[in-house]
């Protein structure tokens, strides 16, 4: 007879698509999960399926197939759930219909582009970890002329301020005026990482554009719009997509 599985409470509730690992780790710090009528006061619990989980007192939602999809962030939308500031996010716009989504990583606040959601959180962490070797590929519009010896430094990595930034290829795609047309692919994707490295080489960047993620690509999806991602395309490129949703306790 074979044992249940024990996993970390996190780990488990993140797959039920309530919030990322992360953040199921504030909630328990903020007393919001119990199991089996106890509160937890750590994140350092294993639980099994015959473990009894609620969130805010209400049962843990049974785990659903796992989908993702894509979605082209537009300009001016923070990708967060809430804003102290009440500005407009990610979240706010998506379709009703949509079931409670996670991000795969973020863009900021003035970036668009290519944005992965899922309703599976730990895959949203697994994605979102350099040890993944996906390669995200960006569209950067920088006032100024790139140079062959900043590509180079690029390439070779630098250092901003104590932070280690690993090396990023860079591609020239067209000069227009004084601006100019950047490809720019990375695997790191730290917080405002481009940004960061074309301001230290003293360019500032008028546009950015995330064009792909891993094999996902932006393609001609509409500014705003989304796209769900084959469950067949799934399986091909992340080995996930058949998984039967769990039966709910009547």
């Amino acid at each position: 007879m074979n044992t249940p599985k024990a996993e970390r409470i996190a780990k488990v509730v993140a797959r039920a698509g309530v919030c990322s690992r992360r953040e199921a780790e504030r909630y328990i710090e903020q007393g919001r999960i119990a199991v089996n009528g106890q509160v937890l006061e750590s994140p350092a619990v294993v639980v099994t399926p015959a473990d009894v989980i609620t969130v805010d007192q209400k049962p843990l939602p049974a785990r659903e197939k796992t989908r993702v999809w894509r979605y082209y962030k537009p300009v001016g939308l923070l990708t967060s759930h809430k804003d102290p500031e009440g500005r407009p996010t990610v979240f706010d716009s998506l379709p009703q219909s949509m079931p409670r989504v996670i991000s795969v990583g973020r863009l900021d606040l003035n970036s668009e582009g290519l944005l992965l959601l899922t309703n599976d959180g730990e895959l949203a962490r697994r994605l979102e970890l350099p040890s993944t070797g996906w390669i995200r590929r960006y569209r950067v519009r920088i006032h100024g002329e790139m140079t062959t010896e900043i590509m180079e430094k690029l390439a070779a990595g630098v250092s901003i301020d104590g932070v280690r930034y690993a090396g990023v290829q860079v591609v020239i795609d067209k000069k227009q005026g004084s601006n100019t047309w950047l490809t720019v692919a990375l695997k790191e994707g730290k917080n405002r990482e481009i940004r960061r490295l074309m301001e230290f080489f003293g360019f500032q960047v008028t546009r950015l554009i995330r064009i792909s993620y891993g094999p996902f690509q932006l393609g001609n999806l509409a500014k705003g719009a989304i796209d769900e991602i084959s469950a067949k395309t799934l399986q091909e490129q992340i080995g996930i997509g058949n998984e039967k949703p769990a039966r709910r306790k009547r």
